[in-house]
């Protein structure tokens, strides 16, 4: 071969090379480089229940978690991502190539959702919360806390549901579904329930959800754990005797607002079997999710002769406890005239 060919030859050689090792690293950054977009959605893509591959692309490129749709769908499919969605909850990187964002999606490794419960008064507010962080559907929700065959299940009815609901930090997967929501609280509920509970429940002569009832109202009246158990003792002393609890906040609930500072006739009155002013004994059910502090607080059963307490004009959030009506009614006093002087209606 002569060698002006042999050169053009080697020319050609070297500039084929070139390009083609210019093409190779374009295709491979093309495919396997950078590959997030704006990310104005956050960090989190949630990809619900039943969802096929074309919808979560269409999630990844409108919620700016891709940048390039096309190469992101050529690795896809070459990977056979398309054919192995799952749903969830996924956390994706700024700067995270195709490949590690196929990973993780097909891989099913979900971030978990830590759902902390504090205290909850109504089964609306507990769905809201739930279905506000889980996919949860509000009315599977909803038809769950009201179907006793099921909540049978857990010796809790459709008035008793929210007694499972204990105050604590929970973790699920996003697309966790109702029922499996629940049965995990209530697994939680049935584990706080040792025998040594049991066994202090059985003694005070109330169920495990009596005693969440009356704990709720507990929870209602302070925020002060050291008064707990007193005031305890007053509502366990007036079920012994017989009298009606007229508890304050069992009327706000009848009621239905709980923003009230000072309960009247106007709740007092109401015809509500949650009105501990109008019916004997206990509410159907517990009026709030109460700590764990105002449950051991029932279940120690604190002896004292207590038949009233009443917050003390000072506002200090303490309590004046009485024995009898005369002296509980100077204590009363001092309060009404404390809220009077500072405009409280």
């Amino acid at each position: 071969m002569p060698k002006k060919s042999t050169l053009r030859l080697k020319r050609f050689i070297k500039v084929f090379l070139f390009l083609f090792l210019i093409i190779a690293i374009g295709l491979w950054y093309f495919l396997l480089g950078k590959n997030t977009g704006d990310m104005h959605k956050g960090n989190f893509l949630y990809i619900p229940n039943g969802s096929n591959y074309e919808q979560v692309l269409e999630l990844l490129k409108t919620n700016g978690f891709i940048e390039n749709k096309t190469s992101f769908d050529l690795l896809a499919k070459r990977t056979d991502y398309h054919n192995r969605v799952k749903a969830g909850k996924y956390k994706i990187e700024p700067g995270m190539s195709n490949l590690t964002i196929i990973r993780i999606l097909r891989s099913g490794k979900q971030t978990p959702v830590k759902l902390i419960i504090n205290k909850i008064r109504t089964k609306q507010e507990f769905i809201s919360k739930i279905s506000a962080q889980l996919e949860v559907n509000t009315d599977s929700m909803k038809q769950l806390l009201s179907n006793n065959e099921y909540l049978s299940k857990f010796q809790l009815d459709s008035n008793t549901s929210l007694a499972a609901i204990m105050p604590d930090t929970y973790e699920f997967w996003w697309n966790t579904k109702a029922e499996k929501v629940f049965e995990k609280i209530a697994a939680n509920y049935k584990n706080f329930w040792n025998a040594n509970r049991l066994e202090s429940a059985k003694k005070l002569e109330l169920s495990p959800t009596q005693v969440i009832t009356l704990a709720s109202i507990v929870e209602e009246e302070t925020n002060d754990i050291t008064e707990k158990d007193l005031i305890a003792s007053v509502y366990l002393n007036r079920l012994r005797k017989g009298m009606k609890l007229q508890a304050d906040p069992t009327a706000k609930y009848a009621f239905g607002d709980f923003t009230i500072k000072r309960i009247t006739s106007t709740q007092t009155q109401i015809p509500s079997p949650y009105n501990t002013y109008y019916v004997m004994g206990l509410p159907p059910g517990p009026i709030c999710t109460p700590s764990k502090s105002s449950i051991d607080a029932v279940l120690k059963g604190t002896a004292t002769s207590y038949l009233y307490f009443c917050a003390k004009a000072d506002f200090s959030g303490s309590h004046s406890f009485a024995n009898d009506y005369a002296s509980h009614m100077i204590n009363a006093k001092k309060f009404q005239e404390a809220m009077n002087l500072r405009n409280i209606r």
